[in-house]
């Protein structure tokens, strides 16, 4: 098995390091973070993700996943390290390197013999390289020639169902430039290629792109299955029958057909940006991604539009609202639509009450400038009881079967927004509720 090393204990990080241990290897995870250090070591994670802390505390517990700040002894007694750090957007919407750089540095700093070096975050093309000059420089700075790898091993991880994803890929990336480096990387994943899992070899560069192009293709979809409600709307057909048909079509497929209030998250908004800046750089942009980008930022709008549409003014409403992760799941607040109409629907006079299973971990500091008049509250019936209306933000399951008559006598209003389309519209209807869905 592979002595494994994993830098960064963020989502990608700890997922990564604690499954790889539970497929048997030694893994080492490292974080400049001292007290996520300790919390890991006591079983508490950093994340809300189903089933990742069970798997942590067995592999913890049986001493094959270890947490510490200490990189030079990870670096030293590791043959495989995986850089897991964060690439945030930067102001023109490109990557941000300076942390996978960093740690770069620092393997080349304590590198004590041949390494594969491993991208995991999300990085722009051409990464791997910058990353191989700078271990190369910085050994030769220490007067070392020391042979290492330099890999490109894209994640695809979907949060809420990280686990499920990491041990039944559609398939595993690995961009490398020698036979050795694929050979360790099949070991790392052994478990993985035993059960047939497709393994796309290929460059470096190749690898990067394939991640980028995946999930802004992703990003496309959604955006596209949205512009079509919203013709929907206008026109009087029914969105969740026309991505219904659509997905029977095997060209296309069902999945992210799905209309709403625009995509957020950790990867797409990020990702689509980064793409859209290699491309403008490279002289060859992409104008759908561009208009991915502007289109989903608009549907955001467009749900504020809706609800004040339909009631006339929002000044003075107080507003029941379900969910505010951008997913269910997950306590990721990052771009999430409520982000955009939250803070709108307050600034047009509203009033919030609002449940979230998760989203009380990051809603109060995200939220905070219209903390005045949002109420975070224990319940789903607790943020509808003496509303307006009801806004269904976030797919919960909770949020799948709600008691129709117990809204009735809690809710003062009559509007239900349902942004995800969880309900039927004629059954809605016919419950007395005023019911607006998403092309609906």
């Amino acid at each position: 098995m592979a002595k494994i090393a994993v830098v960064g204990t963020g989502y990608v990080g700890l997922v990564s390091g604690a499954i790889l241990s539970d497929f048997g290897h030694t893994i080492t995870c490292v974080d400049i973070d001292q007290a996520k250090i300790e919390n890991l070591k006591n079983g508490i994670i950093p994340i809300f993700e189903p089933g990742l802390d069970i798997i942590v505390k067995k592999n913890y517990e049986n001493k094959r996943l270890n947490f510490t700040t200490d990189i030079k002894s990870a670096v030293e007694t590791n043959d495989v390290i995986f850089i897991a750090v964060g690439t945030p957007p930067a102001d023109d919407g490109s990557a941000d390197l300076q942390y996978v750089l960093s740690v770069g540095k620092s393997i080349a700093t304590y590198m004590n013999g041949y390494k594969v070096v491993v991208d995991k975050s999300t990085v722009p093309i051409g990464t791997g390289q910058k990353v191989k000059k700078m271990i190369r420089d910085t050994l030769g700075q220490r007067g070392f020639e020391y042979d290492f790898d330099i890999v490109s091993n894209p994640e695809f991880l979907r949060e809420g169902s990280a686990v499920q994803d990491f041990t039944h890929p559609d398939r595993v990336v690995i961009g490398a430039e020698s036979d050795r480096a694929f050979e360790i990387m099949k070991e790392v994943y052994r478990v993985l290629y035993i059960n047939e899992t497709p393994f796309v070899e290929t460059n470096i560069e190749t690898a990067e792109m394939i991640k980028y192009a995946s999930n802004a293709f992703l990003a496309m979809k959604i955006t596209f299955i949205n512009e079509v409600a919203n013709v929907c709307e206008k026109v009087g057909a029914d969105v969740q029958k026309v991505a219904k048909a659509m997905g029977q079509d095997g060209r296309i497929s069902p999945k992210f057909l799905h209309a709403g209030p625009g995509y957020g998250g950790s990867c797409f908004p990020k990702d689509t940006l980064a793409l859209a800046r290699i491309a403008q750089d490279c002289g060859e942009p992409i104008s759908l991604i561009e208009a991915t980008v502007q289109a989903n930022e608009r549907q955001k709008k467009k749900m504020v539009e809706k609800i004040v549409t339909a009631m006339g003014t929002v000044e003075g409403k107080t507003f029941g609202v379900l969910g505010v992760t951008f997913k269910p799941n997950t306590d990721d607040m990052r771009d999430a639509p409520s982000l955009v109409i939250l803070p709108e629907l307050v600034k047009l006079g509203a009033k919030l009450k609002v449940y979230d299973p998760e989203g009380r971990k990051e809603g109060p500091w995200r939220l905070k400038d219209i903390e005045s008049n949002l109420e975070w509250c224990e319940t789903t019936y607790d943020a509808i009881e003496n509303t307006d209306a009801i806004i269904l933000l976030t797919e919960w399951n909770e949020f799948r079967n709600l008691e129709f008559e117990k809204m009735k006598k809690l809710n003062t209003g009559e509007y239900f927004f349902d942004l995800r389309n969880i309900y039927n519209k004629e059954i809605m209807l016919d419950k007395g509720f005023k019911y607006y869905g998403v092309g609906v």
